[in-house]
Protein backbone atom coordinates (compact mmCIF):
# COMPACT_ATOMS: atom_id res chain seq x y z
CA UNK A 1 0.00 0.00 0.00
CA UNK A 2 2.72 2.33 -0.08
CA UNK A 3 1.80 3.96 -3.57
CA UNK A 4 -1.08 4.25 -2.75
CA UNK A 5 -3.29 7.98 -2.31
CA UNK A 6 -4.02 8.53 1.05
CA UNK A 7 -7.86 8.71 -0.93
CA UNK A 8 -7.29 4.92 -1.72
CA UNK A 9 -6.69 4.25 1.92
CA UNK A 10 -9.38 5.72 3.09
CA UNK A 11 -11.87 4.00 0.82
CA UNK A 12 -10.62 0.64 1.74
CA UNK A 13 -12.34 0.83 4.91
CA UNK A 14 -16.13 0.34 4.72
CA UNK A 15 -17.63 2.61 7.54
CA UNK A 16 -21.47 1.45 6.99
CA UNK A 17 -20.59 -2.45 7.35
CA UNK A 18 -22.60 -3.66 10.73
CA UNK A 19 -20.71 -4.98 13.70
CA UNK A 20 -21.30 -8.97 12.54
CA UNK A 21 -19.42 -7.92 9.22
CA UNK A 22 -17.12 -5.39 10.63
CA UNK A 23 -13.50 -5.31 9.73
CA UNK A 24 -11.80 -2.80 12.14
CA UNK A 25 -9.43 -0.09 9.66
CA UNK A 26 -6.93 -1.46 7.69
CA UNK A 27 -2.88 -0.97 8.99
CA UNK A 28 -2.05 1.76 6.71
CA UNK A 29 -4.16 4.02 8.96
CA UNK A 30 -1.80 3.18 11.74
CA UNK A 31 1.47 3.79 10.21
CA UNK A 32 1.33 6.23 7.37
CA UNK A 33 2.57 9.68 8.15
CA UNK A 34 0.17 11.20 5.46
CA UNK A 35 -2.95 9.48 7.63
CA UNK A 36 -0.89 10.99 10.65
CA UNK A 37 -0.66 14.20 9.37
CA UNK A 38 -4.58 14.48 8.12
CA UNK A 39 -5.27 13.56 11.65
CA UNK A 40 -3.73 16.47 12.73
CA UNK A 41 -6.03 18.91 10.76
CA UNK A 42 -8.55 17.23 11.65
CA UNK A 43 -9.29 15.05 14.38
CA UNK A 44 -6.96 17.00 16.81
CA UNK A 45 -7.66 20.29 15.20
CA UNK A 46 -11.60 20.22 15.91
CA UNK A 47 -12.39 18.48 18.45
CA UNK A 48 -12.06 19.30 21.99
CA UNK A 49 -8.81 18.40 23.39
CA UNK A 50 -8.41 18.45 27.12
CA UNK A 51 -5.22 20.15 28.04
CA UNK A 52 -5.02 21.62 31.49
CA UNK A 53 -6.58 20.21 35.09
CA UNK A 54 -8.84 23.01 36.87
CA UNK A 55 -6.46 22.47 39.78
CA UNK A 56 -3.95 24.15 37.79
CA UNK A 57 -5.14 27.04 37.22
CA UNK A 58 -6.37 27.93 40.87
CA UNK A 59 -5.34 31.24 41.37
CA UNK A 60 -5.39 34.53 38.60
CA UNK A 61 -2.07 34.15 36.76
CA UNK A 62 -1.89 30.65 37.00
CA UNK A 63 -1.29 28.84 32.99
CA UNK A 64 -0.54 25.66 31.86
CA UNK A 65 1.13 25.39 27.82
CA UNK A 66 0.44 22.27 25.73
CA UNK A 67 1.37 21.41 22.38
CA UNK A 68 -1.82 19.93 20.71
CA UNK A 69 -1.56 19.20 16.64
CA UNK A 70 1.14 20.76 16.29
CA UNK A 71 0.11 24.13 17.85
CA UNK A 72 1.32 25.85 21.08
CA UNK A 73 -1.43 26.39 23.14
CA UNK A 74 -1.46 28.77 26.77
CA UNK A 75 -4.87 28.43 29.23
CA UNK A 76 -4.25 31.09 31.56
CA UNK A 77 -6.89 31.97 34.59
CA UNK A 78 -7.56 36.12 34.47
CA UNK A 79 -7.69 38.53 37.18
CA UNK A 80 -11.32 38.46 36.88
CA UNK A 81 -11.54 34.79 37.31
CA UNK A 82 -12.14 33.26 34.21
CA UNK A 83 -10.41 30.96 31.96
CA UNK A 84 -8.88 32.11 28.72
CA UNK A 85 -6.60 29.64 25.83
CA UNK A 86 -4.45 31.40 23.19
CA UNK A 87 -2.47 30.08 20.66
CA UNK A 88 0.96 30.68 23.00
CA UNK A 89 2.54 32.67 19.47
CA UNK A 90 4.05 35.98 20.44
CA UNK A 91 2.77 38.27 17.53
CA UNK A 92 6.28 40.15 17.22
CA UNK A 93 8.39 36.98 16.06
CA UNK A 94 6.62 33.73 16.32
CA UNK A 95 8.17 32.56 20.08
CA UNK A 96 6.34 31.03 22.86
CA UNK A 97 5.50 33.58 24.82
CA UNK A 98 5.28 31.28 27.92
CA UNK A 99 7.85 28.48 28.37
CA UNK A 100 7.44 26.84 31.34
CA UNK A 101 4.82 23.44 31.49
CA UNK A 102 2.80 25.75 33.87
CA UNK A 103 3.01 28.35 36.28
CA UNK A 104 1.92 31.82 37.55
CA UNK A 105 3.00 35.05 36.38
CA UNK A 106 1.11 38.45 36.52
CA UNK A 107 1.43 39.11 33.18
CA UNK A 108 2.34 37.12 30.16
CA UNK A 109 5.71 37.79 28.87
CA UNK A 110 7.82 36.50 25.59
CA UNK A 111 11.46 36.41 26.76
CA UNK A 112 12.71 36.73 23.08
CA UNK A 113 12.12 40.61 22.75
CA UNK A 114 9.68 41.25 25.90
CA UNK A 115 6.37 41.80 24.69
CA UNK A 116 4.50 41.79 27.18
CA UNK A 117 0.70 40.89 27.67
CA UNK A 118 -2.18 40.85 30.12
CA UNK A 119 -3.81 37.54 31.20
CA UNK A 120 -6.95 38.42 29.13
CA UNK A 121 -4.46 38.12 26.38
CA UNK A 122 -4.33 42.28 25.14
CA UNK A 123 -0.66 43.22 24.01
CA UNK A 124 0.65 46.07 26.80
CA UNK A 125 4.43 46.24 26.26
CA UNK A 126 6.73 47.06 23.31
CA UNK A 127 9.95 48.13 23.92
CA UNK A 128 11.97 50.13 21.39
CA UNK A 129 9.04 49.89 19.22
CA UNK A 130 8.35 53.96 18.90
CA UNK A 131 8.10 54.97 15.16
CA UNK A 132 6.73 52.13 13.59
CA UNK A 133 3.78 52.86 11.02
CA UNK A 134 0.58 51.58 10.68
CA UNK A 135 0.97 49.84 14.35
CA UNK A 136 -2.42 49.08 16.28
CA UNK A 137 -1.30 47.35 19.46
CA UNK A 138 -5.61 46.78 19.86
CA UNK A 139 -5.08 43.96 17.19
CA UNK A 140 -2.02 42.37 18.24
CA UNK A 141 -3.03 40.67 21.20
CA UNK A 142 -2.44 36.89 21.60
CA UNK A 143 -4.98 34.92 19.17
CA UNK A 144 -7.86 33.51 21.33
CA UNK A 145 -8.60 29.83 21.51
CA UNK A 146 -12.02 28.34 21.99
CA UNK A 147 -12.05 27.67 25.84
CA UNK A 148 -14.76 25.38 27.62
CA UNK A 149 -14.56 23.77 31.43
CA UNK A 150 -15.97 20.71 32.17
CA UNK A 151 -16.25 18.97 36.00
CA UNK A 152 -12.34 18.94 36.35
CA UNK A 153 -10.77 19.60 32.68
CA UNK A 154 -10.26 22.49 30.79
CA UNK A 155 -10.24 22.10 27.21
CA UNK A 156 -9.80 23.78 23.94
CA UNK A 157 -10.69 23.32 20.44
CA UNK A 158 -8.15 25.31 17.48
CA UNK A 159 -10.84 25.08 14.96
CA UNK A 160 -13.48 27.38 15.49
CA UNK A 161 -17.17 26.21 15.55
CA UNK A 162 -19.63 23.24 15.88
CA UNK A 163 -21.01 21.91 19.09
CA UNK A 164 -20.07 23.12 22.29
CA UNK A 165 -18.03 20.83 24.62
CA UNK A 166 -21.67 20.13 27.19
CA UNK A 167 -23.22 19.59 23.48
CA UNK A 168 -20.82 17.16 22.46
CA UNK A 169 -20.70 15.63 25.60
CA UNK A 170 -24.64 14.73 25.89
CA UNK A 171 -25.77 12.18 28.11
CA UNK A 172 -22.43 12.42 30.10
CA UNK A 173 -23.03 15.56 31.81
CA UNK A 174 -25.73 14.27 34.12
CA UNK A 175 -24.00 10.94 34.05
CA UNK A 176 -20.82 12.25 35.56
CA UNK A 177 -23.03 15.23 37.88
CA UNK A 178 -23.69 11.71 39.65
CA UNK A 179 -20.29 10.25 40.15
CA UNK A 180 -19.79 13.96 42.17
CA UNK A 181 -16.23 14.61 41.30
CA UNK A 182 -15.66 17.39 43.73
CA UNK A 183 -14.89 14.57 45.85
CA UNK A 184 -11.94 13.86 44.10
CA UNK A 185 -8.30 15.20 44.65
CA UNK A 186 -5.58 15.16 42.58
CA UNK A 187 -2.80 13.31 43.36
CA UNK A 188 -0.04 12.46 41.31
CA UNK A 189 0.74 12.68 37.27
CA UNK A 190 2.59 9.69 34.76
CA UNK A 191 3.89 9.49 31.65
CA UNK A 192 4.25 6.80 29.39
CA UNK A 193 5.67 7.10 26.05
CA UNK A 194 4.35 3.81 23.39
CA UNK A 195 5.76 2.38 20.41
CA UNK A 196 2.67 2.97 18.49
CA UNK A 197 -0.04 4.40 16.40
CA UNK A 198 -2.52 6.87 19.37
CA UNK A 199 -5.14 4.63 17.84
CA UNK A 200 -3.80 0.83 19.09
CA UNK A 201 -4.11 2.40 22.83
CA UNK A 202 -7.51 3.59 21.67
CA UNK A 203 -8.01 0.20 20.13
CA UNK A 204 -6.90 -1.52 23.08
CA UNK A 205 -9.55 0.62 25.68
CA UNK A 206 -12.42 -0.34 23.78
CA UNK A 207 -12.09 -4.13 22.88
CA UNK A 208 -15.02 -4.83 25.94
CA UNK A 209 -12.36 -5.89 28.16
CA UNK A 210 -11.76 -8.70 25.46
CA UNK A 211 -7.95 -8.47 26.55
CA UNK A 212 -8.40 -8.37 30.53
CA UNK A 213 -8.55 -12.19 31.46
CA UNK A 214 -5.49 -12.82 29.30
CA UNK A 215 -3.40 -9.96 29.80
CA UNK A 216 -3.99 -8.04 33.12
CA UNK A 217 -4.47 -11.16 35.85
CA UNK A 218 -4.75 -8.85 38.03
CA UNK A 219 -7.15 -6.38 37.29
CA UNK A 220 -9.00 -9.68 36.08
CA UNK A 221 -9.66 -11.22 39.81
CA UNK A 222 -12.03 -8.35 40.66
CA UNK A 223 -13.77 -7.87 37.23
CA UNK A 224 -16.83 -9.82 36.40
CA UNK A 225 -16.53 -10.29 33.16
CA UNK A 226 -19.31 -12.09 32.19
CA UNK A 227 -21.23 -8.97 33.21
CA UNK A 228 -18.74 -6.69 31.44
CA UNK A 229 -20.94 -4.47 29.63
CA UNK A 230 -20.75 -1.86 26.69
CA UNK A 231 -22.77 1.38 25.97
CA UNK A 232 -22.20 3.95 23.31
CA UNK A 233 -23.56 7.02 22.14
CA UNK A 234 -22.90 9.26 19.38
CA UNK A 235 -19.46 10.49 20.19
CA UNK A 236 -18.65 8.36 23.87
CA UNK A 237 -18.32 4.74 25.16
CA UNK A 238 -18.83 3.63 28.32
CA UNK A 239 -17.44 0.27 29.53
CA UNK A 240 -18.49 -1.26 32.87
CA UNK A 241 -18.40 -3.94 34.82
CA UNK A 242 -19.30 -5.21 38.07
CA UNK A 243 -16.64 -6.34 41.08
CA UNK A 244 -16.42 -9.51 42.46
CA UNK A 245 -14.22 -9.46 45.32
CA UNK A 246 -14.58 -13.36 46.01
CA UNK A 247 -11.38 -14.64 43.94
CA UNK A 248 -9.60 -11.00 43.96
CA UNK A 249 -5.82 -11.27 44.28
CA UNK A 250 -5.29 -9.47 48.02
CA UNK A 251 -3.46 -6.27 46.60
CA UNK A 252 -5.93 -5.59 43.85
CA UNK A 253 -9.08 -6.08 46.04
CA UNK A 254 -7.77 -3.80 48.52
CA UNK A 255 -7.34 -0.82 45.99
CA UNK A 256 -10.72 -1.58 44.03
CA UNK A 257 -13.51 -1.13 46.23
CA UNK A 258 -16.87 -0.72 45.67
CA UNK A 259 -19.55 -2.83 43.50
CA UNK A 260 -18.42 -1.62 39.80
CA UNK A 261 -15.85 -0.49 37.82
CA UNK A 262 -16.47 2.57 35.04
CA UNK A 263 -14.60 3.01 32.21
CA UNK A 264 -15.14 6.03 30.17
CA UNK A 265 -14.22 7.32 26.66
CA UNK A 266 -14.63 10.37 25.25
CA UNK A 267 -13.73 11.14 21.18
CA UNK A 268 -11.34 11.43 20.48
CA UNK A 269 -8.83 10.42 23.26
CA UNK A 270 -9.17 11.51 26.41
CA UNK A 271 -10.66 8.49 28.69
CA UNK A 272 -11.71 8.28 32.91
CA UNK A 273 -11.80 5.37 34.78
CA UNK A 274 -13.97 5.40 37.68
CA UNK A 275 -13.98 3.31 40.62
CA UNK A 276 -15.34 3.80 44.89
CA UNK A 277 -12.90 6.31 46.01
CA UNK A 278 -10.56 5.90 43.10
CA UNK A 279 -10.42 7.56 39.70
CA UNK A 280 -8.18 8.33 37.11
CA UNK A 281 -7.41 9.69 33.06
CA UNK A 282 -5.94 8.95 30.46
CA UNK A 283 -4.40 11.28 27.75
CA UNK A 284 -3.59 10.02 24.33
CA UNK A 285 -1.09 12.45 22.38
CA UNK A 286 0.20 11.61 18.95
CA UNK A 287 3.85 11.85 18.75
CA UNK A 288 3.78 10.97 14.78
CA UNK A 289 2.19 7.49 13.02
CA UNK A 290 4.76 5.41 15.28
CA UNK A 291 4.74 6.97 18.86
CA UNK A 292 1.79 8.29 21.09
CA UNK A 293 2.38 9.56 24.65
CA UNK A 294 -0.44 8.69 27.26
CA UNK A 295 -0.88 11.08 30.58
CA UNK A 296 -2.17 9.64 33.43
CA UNK A 297 -3.73 11.87 35.96
CA UNK A 298 -4.74 9.77 39.46
CA UNK A 299 -7.26 11.19 42.02
CA UNK A 300 -8.65 10.18 45.28
CA UNK A 301 -11.23 10.86 47.45
CA UNK A 302 -9.02 11.39 50.28
CA UNK A 303 -5.51 12.42 49.97
CA UNK A 304 -4.12 13.81 53.64
CA UNK A 305 -4.06 10.57 56.26
CA UNK A 306 -0.72 8.29 55.75
CA UNK A 307 -3.44 5.84 55.62
CA UNK A 308 -4.96 6.74 52.75
CA UNK A 309 -1.42 8.06 50.79
CA UNK A 310 -0.39 4.59 51.61
CA UNK A 311 -3.69 3.03 50.00
CA UNK A 312 -3.45 5.62 47.00
CA UNK A 313 -0.05 4.56 46.19
CA UNK A 314 -0.61 0.85 46.50
CA UNK A 315 -3.40 1.78 43.77
CA UNK A 316 -0.81 3.38 41.54
CA UNK A 317 0.94 0.90 41.66
CA UNK A 318 -1.63 -1.76 40.64
CA UNK A 319 -1.78 0.81 37.73
CA UNK A 320 1.36 0.82 36.57
CA UNK A 321 1.21 -2.80 36.39
CA UNK A 322 -1.60 -2.83 33.89
CA UNK A 323 0.02 -0.01 32.21
CA UNK A 324 3.51 -1.98 31.81
CA UNK A 325 1.53 -5.08 30.36
CA UNK A 326 -0.50 -2.81 27.98
CA UNK A 327 2.26 -0.92 26.80
CA UNK A 328 3.85 -4.05 25.88
CA UNK A 329 1.13 -5.07 24.14
CA UNK A 330 0.76 -2.16 22.30
CA UNK A 331 4.20 -1.77 21.02
CA UNK A 332 3.69 -5.67 19.86
CA UNK A 333 0.58 -4.72 17.47
CA UNK A 334 2.07 -1.54 16.02
CA UNK A 335 5.19 -4.19 14.97
CA UNK A 336 2.38 -6.28 13.68
CA UNK A 337 0.65 -3.74 12.05
CA UNK A 338 3.71 -2.59 9.84
CA UNK A 339 3.82 -6.39 8.51
CA UNK A 340 3.32 -7.78 5.17
CA UNK A 341 0.92 -11.08 7.20
CA UNK A 342 -1.16 -7.96 8.44
CA UNK A 343 -4.06 -5.53 7.07
CA UNK A 344 -7.20 -5.75 8.82
CA UNK A 345 -8.70 -8.16 11.26
CA UNK A 346 -12.45 -8.59 12.17
CA UNK A 347 -14.50 -7.49 15.37
CA UNK A 348 -16.12 -9.23 18.30
CA UNK A 349 -19.59 -8.77 18.71
CA UNK A 350 -19.67 -9.42 21.66
CA UNK A 351 -17.02 -7.20 23.34
CA UNK A 352 -15.64 -4.32 20.62
CA UNK A 353 -18.94 -2.28 19.49
CA UNK A 354 -16.82 0.49 20.72
CA UNK A 355 -14.00 0.15 18.85
CA UNK A 356 -16.38 0.20 15.29
CA UNK A 357 -17.78 3.55 16.83
CA UNK A 358 -14.42 4.73 17.28
CA UNK A 359 -13.14 3.68 13.73
CA UNK A 360 -16.78 5.02 12.00
CA UNK A 361 -16.04 8.69 14.11
CA UNK A 362 -12.52 8.49 12.29
CA UNK A 363 -13.51 7.78 9.04
CA UNK A 364 -15.84 10.05 8.50
CA UNK A 365 -13.73 12.80 9.60
CA UNK A 366 -10.80 11.68 7.87
CA UNK A 367 -12.77 11.36 4.47
CA UNK A 368 -14.74 15.07 5.42
CA UNK A 369 -11.31 16.76 5.79
CA UNK A 370 -9.03 14.93 2.50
Amino acid sequence: MESASVRDILDSYDARAPLADAWTIPAPWYVDERIAELERSTVFSKSWQMVARIDQLGEPGSYVTALLAGEPIVVVRGEDGQIRGFFNVCRHHAASVMTEPEGRAPILRCPYHGWTYSLSGELKGTPDFAGVCGFDKAKNGLMPVETAVWEKFVFVRLTPGGPSLERSLGPLVEQFRRLDLPRFHFFERRRWTFECNWKVFVDNYLDGGYHVPHLHKGLSSVLDYSGYTIETGDNWCLQWSPIDHSNAESGVAAVRQGDKALYYWLWPNFMVNWYEGVMDTNLVRPLGAGKAEVIFDFYFTDVSSPEAIARNRASIDVGNRVQDEDLAICDSVQRGLGSRAYNAGRLSVRREGGELLFHRLLAAELKAGL
